[in-house]
Parts: C-alpha cells; sequence; structure tokens
C-alpha cells in the first residue's frame, strides 16, 4: 500500500491506495515545517493521522508547503520513519504535487493559490524553474492570506465601505489588539489572515474588495506567471482554495492580461492519486 499526502498551511488531504488500487481518504491539520516545530507536528501525526491508518504502508509520499528546502525535508522524513517504521518515505514540495496532479507529463506552469501562493514551470517530469513565493510577509500576492492581510490594514485604517466594515464587525470580534495579537504573536498568522478570505468572497459584489481581488491576482500573474519565458504558449494551470473559489475572476484578469487558463481545481490530491494509482497498478 502507498500513503499520499497533500498538505498546505491550513489542511491535509491523505490517500491510501492498495495494490488493487482501492482508496481510502483521510484528514488532518495542515503540516508546515515554516511555521510548525518538529514536536508539534510529531504529536500531530501521532494522535491525529495514524489512528487512522490501520493497514501497513509500504511508501509514504508526503507533498507539502515548506517541503522546499532539504532541511525541512529531512525533518520530516525522520519523523515519517518514526511514525511508519520499514516505510520507504518521499517528502517533496507542494509545487511538485501542483505539477504532477495539473500537468501530468506535459510541460506546463503550475500555480498555488490557497492559503499561500507559488508557481512553477515543469517540463512534464521535472520542476525547472520556481519563481520564490516569499511567504505571506514578503510575497504570496493573491493567495488567501494576503487577501486577509489586505482586508485588516484596509479596516484598521478606516478604507473599508461602511457596509463592509459594518458587517465584518458582526462576524468578527475585531480591534486593533486582537489583530495584531493574532499576526505578530499567536501562531499560524498566514492560517488566521487566510480565514477571512471566506469574508470576502461572500461580500464580493462590493467595489473595493473586488479591486483588491482582481490587484491580487493581477499582482501574482505579474511576479510570477510572467517571469517564465514560454508563459505565453504554456497551458498556466491552478490549484488551491483561492484560485477555485475566485476561478471567475481569476480568468478575467489573466484574459485581460493575454494569459490562458486551463484547469483550475481546489486541490490537488485528484489528479496526484491518478498519478500514483497508475503506478501501483502496473
Amino acid at each position: 500500500m502507498i500513503l499520499i499526502a497533500d498538505s498546505g498551511s491550513t489542511k491535509t488531504d491523505w490517500r491510501l491506495i492498495d495494490e488493487k488500487g482501492d482508496i481510502q481518504q483521510y484528514k488532518s491539520e495542515g503540516i508546515n515545517p515554516y511555521l510548525q516545530r518538529s514536536e508539534e507536528i510529531r504529536i500531530q501525526i501521532n494522535e491525529t493521522l495514524k489512528p487512522q491508518v490501520n493497514a501497513p504502508v509500504a511508501e509514504l509520499f508526503f507533498y507539502g508547503a515548506g517541503c522546499s528546502s532539504a532541511h525541512n525535508k529531512l525533518m520530516l522524513k525522520e519523523i515519517f520513519e518514526e511514525a511508519f517504521p520499514g516505510t520507504a518515505i518521499h517528502v517533496n514540495h507542494d509545487l511538485m504535487a501542483a505539477a504532477r496532479a495539473l500537468c501530468g507529463h506535459e510541460a506546463g506552469i503550475a500555480c498555488i493559490l490557497g492559503t499561500g501562493a507559488n508557481s512553477c514551470f515543469y517540463d512534464g517530469e521535472e520542476i525547472k524553474a520556481n519563481v520564490p513565493s516569499l511567504g505571506y510577509v514578503m510575497g504570496d500576492e493573491g493567495s488567501g492570506a494576503w487577501l486577509g492581510k489586505e482586508l485588516l490594514s484596509a479596516f484598521l485604517r478606516e478604507e473599508l465601505s461602511a457596509d463592509v466594515a459594518g458587517r465584518l464587525l458582526k462576524r468578527f470580534d475585531l480591534n486593533r489588539d486582537n489583530i495584531l495579537e493574532n499576526i505578530y504573536q499567536k501562531p499560524m498568522p498566514s492560517r488566521y489572515l487566510a480565514g477571512f478570505s471566506k469574508f470576502i468572497f461572500q461580500n464580493i459584489k462590493d467595489p473595493g474588495l473586488y479591486r483588491t481581488v482582481y490587484r491580487g491576482f493581477e499582482l501574482f500573474l505579474e511576479k510570477n506567471v510572467e517571469k517564465y519565458n514560454r508563459y505565453g504558449e504554456l497551458p498556466v494551470h491552478f490549484t488551491g482554495s483561492v484560485a477555485f473559489y475566485y476561478s471567475n475572476i481569476l480568468r478575467q484578469v489573466a484574459n485581460d492580461m493575454g494569459i490562458v487558463v486551463k484547469n483550475i481545481v481546489e486541490t490537488p490530491i485528484a489528479g496526484l492519486t491518478l498519478y500514483h494509482q497508475k503506478n501501483i497498478t502496473r
């Protein structure tokens, strides 16, 4: 059996595939070694994942946010080897999950727009180029965290319309102190910020919020997709909750910029499962 994980900063989708290609599904909170200590991840796996997996696992393929560095890959590999002794462990960046799920074995530009944001040029087998996303503090334009940051900044500076500000206060207990505490003192600030994306989506008819989303996608395409030499001739694909739920605006922005967007899926786990399912049933 093989166990596959696609993990962002907010949630992790797991799939267990047996020798016949049959699939079992699990979910857990997101795992991101940039944002969590090793002990926190270890507890999460042992208390949340392991009780759900009641079969021996031959190989584990973990694709996750924050897994671009050799140090983080090794840390996760060691944690999984402790949890699943005797299992062959493969740790990859979530970009590889997006590329394999969206492009298969064809060349293309694979993008992630969820809690965070990222992109790559994939030649059909390997990632050949990657514009650094820089995370929610310095980059991640268009992501859920970026949208939440823009919303809260506008709220604190009294730049939102009275109607939107009123709805925001009615739904959330917000003031300057608790906003700054959640961002600068509490763990997982990107997850906190991204939590406001749903509110923006539900109020997208507000011209100011629409402009914010439009500008976020415009910045993402400018700073990411347009940096790849062949962006005008390659298919551009997206995965992630923000790309999926705001797909109409994303396609409009791309069209206005002369970029053709093909697949947009909420999560890469289905395509990723198919990718590995074909290998296990050969």
